[in-house]
């Protein structure tokens, strides 16, 4: 995937199969990430009528969906749009749901003609519902980030699989990733962040046609470099995106200064 702010790029290298791209700041990591992602939508939308994206809900995407919500390129009626988690136990209208963020950064300014949301009032019949209405077409793009233990979406380390059936599961929140939703400042305590969530497995998101994660700030260092270098398995399900036909990432220098 090439990007046209190569030229502000300050290391690029292949690990494996996944094209790593880095920037001195998150905006611009996010901003090159976005102009893929939109030639990604606009060359799929020439050959065919719609075209199916899974979004990530938290602060590292905010540059990349301000970004796409910008864009006069993407004929957005085209789009049916998904996300890839969802708490279990909050409130329908509390701002800290996974659909109320990209809600408020993107749906509602840019108008996707249509808007899969999970529902997690009945956790296990939803993650029916939600797998059905996934698998009724091909995915074309992951837009997605890595957490701070390496997870994706919510398929945590060492309790996700990468060859699950399930497209859709109820999964427990490890310490680690309940700690990342109050650093980034989403809950006032850690007794406020819940304990569950439904979301999608590693293969739904691996099925996609392209995947293109953002990964900004030095809290995401760690799983950077074990995404770069480590072995590849559950112990840190982020490292899969080496194993993608068609994946890129985006991170910027503090992110990847220690990797360096």
């Amino acid at each position: 995937m090439a990007t046209p702010a190569d030229v502000r790029r300050i290391d690029h290298r292949r690990v494996e199969l996944l094209d790593i791209n880095v920037y001195a700041s998150r905006a611009e990591a996010g901003e090159a990430a976005a102009s893929v992602v939109e030639d990604l939508i606009v060359d799929q939308l020439a050959s065919r009528d719609v075209v199916r994206i899974v979004f990530a809900s938290a602060p590292s995407q905010l540059e990349l969906l301000a970004a796409l919500r910008a864009s006069t390129r993407i004929a957005w009626a085209r789009v049916v749009a998904f996300h890839m988690d969802e708490y279990v136990g909050l409130s329908p209208d509390a701002p800290q749901r996974f659909s109320s963020f990209l809600r408020r950064e993107l749906f509602e300014a840019a108008g996707p003609g249509a808007v899969n949301l999970i529902d997690p009032s009945d956790p296990l019949g939803e993650c029916l519902r939600y797998e059905s209405k996934l698998r009724e077409a091909p995915i074309d793009l992951v837009c997605c980030g890595v957490g701070e233990n390496g997870h994706l979406a919510f398929n945590e380390p060492g309790a996700s699989s990468f060859v699950d059936d399930r497209w859709v599961r109820v999964v427990p929140l490890t310490q680690e990733s309940r700690q990342q939703q109050l650093n980034d400042g989403c809950f006032a305590s850690l007794s406020e962040v819940p304990s569950e969530a439904v979301t999608v497995t590693i293969p739904a998101l691996f099925s996609a046609r392209h995947i293109v994660a953002v990964v900004p700030g030095s809290r995401k260092a760690a799983a950077l470099s074990r995404v770069m270098s480590g072995p590849v398995d559950e112990g840190c399900p982020a490292t899969i995106l080496r194993r993608h036909a068609s994946a890129a990432l985006f991170a910027d220098e503090a992110a990847f200064r220690p990797v360096r």
